[in-house]
C-alpha cells in the first residue's frame, strides 16, 4: 500500500485525484521519500450530477488521511479548475500554499469573499522562474503562455528523476499579457534529462496550432465594428488577455467597455494589483453602462458556459438588476464549449435567440483562441523536453489516449493512460501502476461540503426522475385502521392532481393493511413496508415510475 511506505522508499510516485479522465477539478500528487507534494486543487461545474449544487471538487479523503506527510500545495496558475477548491478544502489539509504574485492575488480575493473560511491559509508568494524546495522536492517554475497571466510548468527534481508538470499551456508568440514562453529553459531541461512529462491533453485531438491572442484581437475588431445596438461578449473572467483585448476592441470601434459579473471585477482587480492591465482605459460598471446609448457599449460578461447564476444567464432571463438585451443586440461567445456544459450552453443560446438577439460563436466567426496546446504544439514540447515517460492528464479518456499515442509517435518510451486514483510508480525500468486509492467528488451544498455519495444526493436524483409519494396511516395500538389512508404524490404529473387516482391507491393500501396478519400490524416497520410496496406498485403501473415513498404512522 502507498500509505505504508516510508522515507526509506526512494521511488517516485504520481497520483491524480482529479482532472485525469475529465476536464477540470485538477488535483495531482507526487510522493517521494515518504512525503507528498500537491499540485493544484481545482473545481468543476456540473449541475447534472449534483442537483442544486454548482461547485464540484475532488474527494480529498485519501490525502486528508496523509496530511501529516503533505509538505505543500503548488498552484500552477489562477484558473478555477486549478485553485477553485482551496477556499473550501484547505482547512482539511492545512499545508503551505505556493503561488506566483498574480495567482496569489486572485486566491486572496476568493478567500476574502468566502464567509465560511475558518482561517487564512499561509500563501508563500514565489517569483516567476523561481527555484525552491518543498520537503524532499526541488522545484523550479518555468514560464509558459496560456489564457491567463503567470502560467507555470513545474520542474520537480528528485534523486529518482526529474518530472516536468506542464499545467495548462499553449504556444503563443504574442501573448499580449504576461511573460513569453521560456522555450530556452525547456530545451535546457531536456538536455539535463527528464524522467517524465505530466501534461495537458485538452486539445490532443485537434490538429495544428491553437492560435495567437494578437491574431484574435484583429478579428474581433472586424466582427464588432459597425454593429447596431448593444454588443455583449461572453468569455472566461480569468482570461485576462481577453479582457485587455476587449478594451482595445471597444476603443477601435468607438464604444466603452463595461465589465458585467463579480468574478470579472475580481480578476481585473487582481491583475491591476500586480501590474497587468494598467495601460488600458478603466472599465465602466454595469450600473454605469445603463446610462450610455445602446450602440456605444461593449459589455464583457461572465456566463459563457451557461452557468445559471452568471451574468449572461441572468440577463437572458430578465433577472439582471442593471443590464438588459433586446432584439437587434448581439452576443459573442468568445470561449470554447467545455465538455459536459453542452445542455446549459444550448439552453442559454435558445433563450437569447427567443429575444431576437444575434448569437455569434467560434463556429460562425474567428472569435476565440484556445488556451491549450494542439497537436503541433504538443509535438514541439516533446521535441524540446525529450522525456522518457509521458503521463497525459487534464482531459477526458479520449483526449488522454490521443495524447498517449502522439507521445509514443514522438519517440517517448512509455505513455501510460491513467484514471483518477491510480498510483503510478515512475522510477525504475518502466512506469507501473502499483496501487489504487479512493476517489470521488465533493460538492458545495449550501454552506456545507459533502460527498456526492451522500444519501441526500441519491435521494435528490431519485426525486428528479421519479417524483415522490407521501402516505399517512392512522391506526390504533392493535393495528386497526382508524381512518382512511391519505396518499399524496409530488412531481408525478398525471397522478399528482388526479383525485380519483389517489382515491384508488388509498383503497388499495387500506385493503392491503386490512388483509395482513393483525400481529404484524402492531409493528410500525411492517405497516410502512406494506404501504410502500402497494404505492410503488401502483405508481409503476400508472406511469412507469418508482418514486420514493415516505410513510407517516399515527398511533391512537
Amino acid at each position: 500500500m502507498i500509505k505504508a511506505q516510508s522515507r526509506k522508499d526512494t521511488d517516485l510516485y504520481f497520483l491524480p485525484l482529479g482532472g485525469t479522465g475529465e476536464i477540470g477539478m485538477n488535483l495531482n500528487l507526487y510522493r517521494y521519500k515518504g512525503r507528498w507534494l500537491m499540485v493544484d486543487l481545482g473545481v468543476t461545474f456540473d449541475s447534472e450530477s449534483a442537483p442544486g449544487c454548482d461547485v464540484i471538487m475532488p474527494d480529498i479523503s485519501f490525502i486528508e488521511g496523509e496530511k501529516s506527510r503533505l509538505d505543500g500545495l503548488v498552484l500552477t496558475h489562477a484558473h478555477e479548475d486549478h485553485l477553485g477548491a482551496v477556499e473550501y478544502l484547505w482547512h482539511r489539509l492545512r499545508c503551505p500554499i505556493y503561488a506566483t504574485p498574480f495567482t496569489a492575488a486572485v486566491l486572496k480575493r476568493k478567500l476574502a469573499e468566502n464567509e465560511g473560511q475558518k482561517s487564512s491559509p499561509p500563501i508563500k508568494i514565489v517569483p516567476l522562474s523561481a527555484r525552491f524546495n518543498i520537503g524532499p522536492f526541488d522545484l523550479e517554475l518555468i514560464s509558459l503562455t496560456h489564457s491567463i497571466p503567470e502560467p507555470n510548468a513545474i520542474a520537480i527534481r528528485t534523486d529518482a528523476g526529474t518530472i516536468l508538470h506542464t499545467g495548462d499551456w499553449k504556444i503563443d508568440p504574442e501573448p499580449l499579457v504576461g511573460e513569453n514562453m521560456d522555450i530556452d529553459r525547456l530545451r535546457e531541461l531536456g538536455q539535463e534529462g527528464v524522467l517524465a512529462l505530466v501534461g495537458d491533453s485538452t486539445n490532443a485531438l485537434v490538429d495544428g496550432h491553437s492560435g495567437s491572442e494578437a491574431e484574435l484581437r484583429d478579428s474581433l475588431i472586424s466582427v464588432v465594428e459597425g454593429r447596431k445596438g448593444r454588443v455583449a461578449v461572453a468569455c472566461f473572467a480569468s482570461n485576462v488577455a481577453r479582457l485587455e483585448t476587449m478594451s482595445v476592441v471597444a476603443q477601435k470601434v468607438g464604444r466603452r467597455a463595461a465589465l458585467v459579473g463579480r468574478s470579472m471585477w475580481r480578476m481585473y482587480a487582481a491583475a491591476r494589483e500586480v501590474g497587468y492591465l494598467r495601460d488600458i482605459p478603466d472599465f465602466i460598471t454595469e450600473e454605469e453602462a445603463g446610462y450610455f446609448p445602446r450602440d456605444s457599449i461593449l459589455m464583457v460578461c461572465t456566463g459563457s458556459q451557461g452557468e445559471s447564476r452568471a451574468a449572461l444567464s441572468r440577463i437572458a432571463s430578465g433577472g439582471h438588476p442593471h443590464v438588459t438585451l433586446e432584439r437587434g443586440d448581439t452576443v459573442i461567445f468568445s470561449s470554447r464549449m467545455i465538455p459536459g456544459n453542452e445542455k446549459s450552453i444550448n439552453a442559454l443560446h435558445n433563450r437569447l435567440a427567443s429575444l431576437g438577439i444575434e448569437i455569434i460563436t467560434d463556429d460562425d466567426e474567428f472569435v476565440h483562441v484556445s488556451g491549450h496546446p494542439c497537436r503541433d504544439e504538443l509535438t514541439a514540447m516533446y521535441q524540446w523536453v525529450r522525456p522518457r515517460i509521458a503521463v497525459p492528464v487534464h482531459g477526458e479518456k479520449r483526449h488522454l489516449i490521443a495524447h498517449s499515442e502522439l507521445a509514443l509517435a514522438c519517440q517517448v518510451s512509455s505513455a501510460p493512460v491513467l484514471a483518477n486514483g491510480q498510483v503510478l510508480k515512475l522510477s525504475g525500468d518502466q512506469p507501473i501502476i502499483v496501487d489504487e486509492v479512493q476517489v470521488g467528488r465533493f460538492v458545495v451544498d449550501g454552506n456545507r461540503v459533502v460527498s456526492l455519495k451522500d444519501e441526500g444526493f441519491q435521494q435528490r436524483r431519485r426525486l428528479m426522475h421519479n417524483g415522490a409519494a407521501v402516505a399517512t396511516i392512522v391506526l390504533n395500538r392493535r393495528g386497526q385502521l382508524k381512518a382512511k389512508p391519505v396518499i399524496s404524490f409530488l412531481g408525478a404529473t398525471d397522478i399528482e392532481n388526479d383525485l380519483s387516482t389517489q382515491h384508488t391507491v388509498a383503497v388499495e393500501v387500506q385493503q392491503a393493511i386490512e388483509g395482513s396478519d393483525p400481529h404484524k400490524l402492531k409493528d410500525d416497520d411492517a405497516v410502512i413496508e406494506i404501504t410502500r410496496r402497494v404505492v410503488r406498485r401502483f405508481a409503476r403501473e400508472q406511469n412507469g415510475k418508482k418514486p420514493p415513498v415516505e410513510v407517516h404512522i399515527i398511533r391512537l
